[in-house]
């Protein structure tokens, strides 16, 4: 049984591949494109996941959409009515685009297959809709490595639901509870993330990571006039001071007078202002999922718990909620947001649909999370030479041997290896890499590699069996979706009492400063043998020349890119950075070695900020 899982236009479209239950292949179609956040049809995801099948179009049982798009259009004429006439020119200028295309989307498919994928198919008979959070908690349970769990799923919003508990059991979810439309944990942290001058939908991780430089002062406002925190989690917002039912903004005046001010300007300056928000919205956050967490243990007496959704990237809300020890496991979903819910599309139809059985590992089924393309050594070399590279090719041992070196030089390292990763986390497929005991390894990769803001934390990769020598933390996170606090015996005192904000970000606070943030606090990778080899025998290396079984580990791509792809990708991302080596299987590049001083400033300008 060959089933297609299809996520696409809204954001972050996919293809996941699955043969008789089994994951076999998931890519995000923006790592082909070259187009961040790419919601349109994923055909060349589709075209990657049909090569690693080894399978023709033709060969497809099902083709399995994440969502039900009628219900959406259900909900956006419910919600214009019930706040008309207010947003009447949003309502004007999206009925077009749903009348001619979305009401339409099996036909969209048909013909998108058709065009591109395979021409003889009858893809008409094949295609199935599942529900948005259905989706999200097929997602989370079945790849889980457990027979039995409750499954709580948050997000903005699906169809209507935004928050829903259910429960799984061997090849089955039954939903049990739900929060609906416009009611929303992620549209009201989203809302802050419009509000303090980021993105929607891909500003949320800077929110997160500004947090710790504030503090919580305006939590209680938060509380008192945009939600209602029940008890048991539940919650209700006050529409009054929101603008996303009817307009193409998150926030009102009603809101702006409550927080003393408009949005601030995406090109200014952060100031304390911003970062008190932060950190205010995200305890607001935590209280919400840790009652739900609450008081699904108890009306469930379930053991275990599975997230997925985008709030369930919220790392440091799962780092808090796992700590409260309410469930004995908690399991996430590395790819918890709409590109995840390609896997949980597939795998529904799989078992729930067709009632077929389930296969459970101990660790999980997603194999690490490495289920995108990879490329032979003759393959890699082949495009190198291509693209003008001069490298030199090692043994394994040698180029463990070189790359540790690097690190323990202080050199940042790009690190191309094996399949490339699902989801939106680099773990060790596509990284780059740096040695966490330099104090100034965090702000140079920042500013001279990654180009982004200069207070985002970078996250340590860590192998397995030293993880609580170096972190109040002892249970794997292969998936970089909890953070935990650097152990007290790794801390240096803090000497930044009298410092506000950004200014606290050059002070050490333990012997791994690059990825300690100013709280004390690390999102961390826990690093297998069974699931990286290469990365972990890397690190291995790294911890016998320095004593640290640590390194940086963030996604090789710059800001406003997605992860690279394909070698072409990590060669251009290498000589447009201030990456001093990159290592891509076994060929090694050292950026000194390159060609003509005008090739790399041509590549410098092409990742320029500017």
């Amino acid at each position: 049984m060959k089933i297609i899982g299809i996520s696409a236009y809204y954001h972050d479209s996919a293809a996941c591949l699955i043969i008789d239950g089994e994951i076999i292949a998931a890519a995000q179609e923006e790592r082909f494109t070259r187009r961040k956040h790419d919601p349109s049809f994923p055909t060349y995801s589709i075209k990657y996941c049909l090569a690693e099948g080894k399978i023709e179009a033709r060969q497809i049982d099902l083709v399995v959409f994440y969502d039900k798009p009628i219900l959406k259009f259900d909900r956006l004429l419910e919600t214009y009515f019930a706040f008309a006439p207010r947003g009447f020119g949003s309502f004007v200028t999206a009925l077009p685009v749903w009348l001619k295309d979305k009401l339409f989307q099996k036909r969209m498919i048909v013909s998108e297959l058709k065009s591109f994928i395979c021409s003889e198919t009858n893809w008409k008979k094949k295609i199935l809709f599942s529900e948005h959070h259905l989706s999200h908690a097929a997602s989370a349970f079945f790849p889980s490595p457990f027979e039995e769990a409750a499954v709580l799923t948050m997000d903005g919003v699906g169809e209507w639901t935004t928050t829903s508990l259910a429960i799984g059991k061997g090849n089955q979810l039954t939903v049990q509870r739900e929060i609906h439309f416009p009611h929303s944990l992620g549209l009201l942290y989203s809302t802050f993330t419009y509000y303090t001058g980021f993105k929607v939908n891909s500003g949320e991780y800077k929110l997160m990571g500004l947090a710790p430089y504030g503090e919580p002062i305006y939590a209680d406002l938060i509380k008192k006039h945009l939600i209602d925190i029940r008890e048991d989690g539940s919650f209700r917002l006050n529409m009054q001071h929101f603008n996303f039912c009817t307009d193409f903004t998150m926030t009102n005046e009603s809101f702006h007078r409550l927080f003393g001010g408009p949005p601030r300007n995406p090109e200014s300056t952060i100031t304390q202002r911003e970062m008190d928000l932060a950190a205010s919205i995200q305890l607001v956050t935590e209280e919400v999922v840790i009652k739900l967490g609450k008081s699904i243990a108890k009306s469930t007496g379930q053991k275990n718990l599975c997230l997925a959704g985008g709030v369930a990237l919220n790392c440091v809300a799962n780092g808090k909620l796992l700590r409260e020890g309410i469930f004995d496991n908690i399991w996430i979903q590395p790819a918890s947001g709409d590109a995840g819910g390609a896997i949980g599309a597939a795998l529904g139809a799989y078992h729930i649909m067709l009632n077929l059985p389930r296969s459970i590992h101990k660790f999980d089924t997603m194999k690490g999370g490495f289920l995108g393309p990879q490329y032979s050594q003759q393959d890699i070399e082949e495009r190198l030479t291509k693209a003008g590279a001069q490298y030199d090719v090692l043994s394994d041992e040698e180029l463990f041997k070189a790359s540790a070196n690097a690190l323990a030089d202080g050199k940042a390292l790009g690190w191309y290896q094996g399949r490339m990763e699902f989801g939106p986390r680099a773990l060790g497929g596509r990284s780059i890499l740096g040695d966490p005991r330099s104090p100034s390894m965090q702000k140079t990769l920042n500013l001279k590699v990654k180009y982004r803001e200069s207070f985002r934390p970078f996250a340590p990769s860590v192998l397995n069996e030293d993880v609580s020598l170096w972190f109040d933390h002892d249970t794997d996170s292969p998936y970089m979706l909890l953070v935990a606090d650097v152990q007290e015996s790794k801390r240096i005192p803090s000497k930044d009492k009298q410092l506000f904000g950004i200014e606290k970000l050059n002070v050490p606070r333990s012997q791994i400063p690059a990825v300690t943030h100013v709280d004390y606090s690390a999102r961390l990778q826990t690093v297998h043998k069974d699931t990286n080899p290469r990365f972990y025998a890397l690190i291995t290396r790294f911890k016998e020349l320095t004593g640290c079984p640590v390194v940086v580990n963030t996604s090789f791509n710059v800001r406003g890119e997605p992860i690279v792809c394909t070698p072409e990708d990590a060669f251009r991302c290498f000589m447009g950075t201030d990456i001093e080596v990159l290592a891509i299987g076994n060929c090694v590049l050292l950026k000194d070695n390159q060609l003509a001083h005008g090739k790399e400033t041509f590549y410098h300008n092409q990742f320029s900020p500017d």
